[in-house]
């Protein structure tokens, strides 16, 4: 439940002006959003209510995104850039937190509303592509060298070792009678179970590199000013360690299929080269003297693995009954694993095509 007073609520941080307006933004389904309006040439501001759910360490979660923010801001600086537009700021409150607990235990947060900015719901060509790629790209370059700690947000995110651990445990309890229906399905994960493990054992043996992370790198996650360039990357709650497999594996999930994430027509739902040579241009023109050779081997399989975890997660979730995603439909999770796997399908047959783009653009920008 939203309290009413938001502006009271609003006035235990540390903001500049006379709040005129708090008015919700947006439909995110994680954090409740709100828009702060002040007067004349104060800031306006963001408002969060944190899901302490989803995120059951807000602390250490703000604690992440102040240290992030806070060395990137030192970068721009350096740069010469404008650090109040190239980096969220967050507003401690008055007594210096980085967040506010409410009389009914709900965390909130407040940042600087950077004004004059573009954001796009979906990349549709590949020259937003690319220019996605690099606000991603840039963004773990500008990470390259942190060094304070980070806590984990989501424990295990992207961890296969995890997911097949609860994999495991919702196909033997079988809660509503739907595994005997999904025999093929099952095989999907069951067929590939060992080649995603091997990635991941390379991972716990620190053959691939931990780095500072993004872990949602949806395009809508990245502001652009009105010439169309990458202003900063926003939205950190999920900013953690982890490979840089994961932030590159879940933009060309999202960015290069062809249909829709759920779609029910399957000749709609592919990967689109074009779009996957285009993000990968982006983000190497950032990112290729700073990778390692196995990051560089592995970046095309990335795809692969985080599209796997997703059609796994979708179908785990309908074996559950349909607990953790929202759905529109009684098979629409189902829908959703069959449109991924579809997705995964197309990636393992382009497979060859994608390391070999991967290679001649890392190549490219190394020189």
């Amino acid at each position: 439940m939203i309290p009413q007073d938001l502006k009271t609520l609003v006035n235990n941080f540390a903001v500049e002006g006379k709040i005129e307006k708090v008015a919700p933004l947006g439909d995110g389904f994680i954090n409740d959003t709100f828009i702060v309006r002040t007067s004349s040439d104060s800031p306006d501001y963001i408002l969060q209510r944190k899901n302490n759910y989803i995120f059951p360490d807000v602390p250490g979660m703000m604690d992440n995104i102040d240290k992030v923010c806070c060395h990137i801001r030192k970068k721009v600086i350096a740069a010469g850039g404008d650090p109040l537009r190239e980096v969220m700021t967050v507003v401690p409150t008055k007594d210096g937190k980085l967040y506010f607990k409410d009389e009914t235990g709900s965390y909130w947060a407040v940042t600087v509303f950077i004004r004059d900015t573009i954001a796009y719901n979906r990349a549709d060509t590949p020259e937003l592509a690319r220019k996605g790629g690099i606000g991603i790209g840039k963004f773990q370059a500008l990470l390259a060298d942190f060094s304070g700690p980070l806590v984990e947000t989501i424990k295990g995110f992207h961890n296969i070792s995890v997911r097949f651990d609860q994999w495991d445990a919702s196909i033997a309890a079988d809660t509503v009678g739907r595994v005997a229906e999904l025999s093929e399905e099952i095989c999907w994960i069951e067929s590939r179970r060992k080649k995603m493990e091997d990635y991941r054992r390379m991972v716990d043996e620190g053959l691939i590199p931990i780095r500072v992370t993004h872990n949602d790198t949806k395009i809508n996650n990245i502001l652009f000013d009105h010439k169309g360039d990458v202003l900063c990357v926003i939205d950190l709650d999920t900013v953690m360690p982890a490979p840089v497999h994961n932030d590159f594996g879940d933009a060309i999930r999202t960015y290069t299929n062809t249909g829709d994430e759920d779609d029910k027509c399957l000749d709609r739902v592919g990967i689109s080269l074009p779009m996957f040579e285009a993000y990968t241009d982006g983000y190497l023109s950032q990112q290729a003297s700073v990778l390692t050779e196995i990051e560089l081997e592995y970046l095309a399989f990335s795809a692969i693995y985080i599209t796997y975890e997703q059609v796994l997660r979708f179908l785990m979730d309908y074996i559950d009954g349909d607990k953790y995603y929202k759905i529109k439909n009684p098979l629409h999770n189902l829908e959703r694993s069959r449109a991924q796997y579809k997705l995964l399908q197309s990636m393992e047959e382009n497979y060859d095509r994608m390391c070999e783009i991967v290679k001649n653009t890392a190549a490219k920008y190394k020189k």
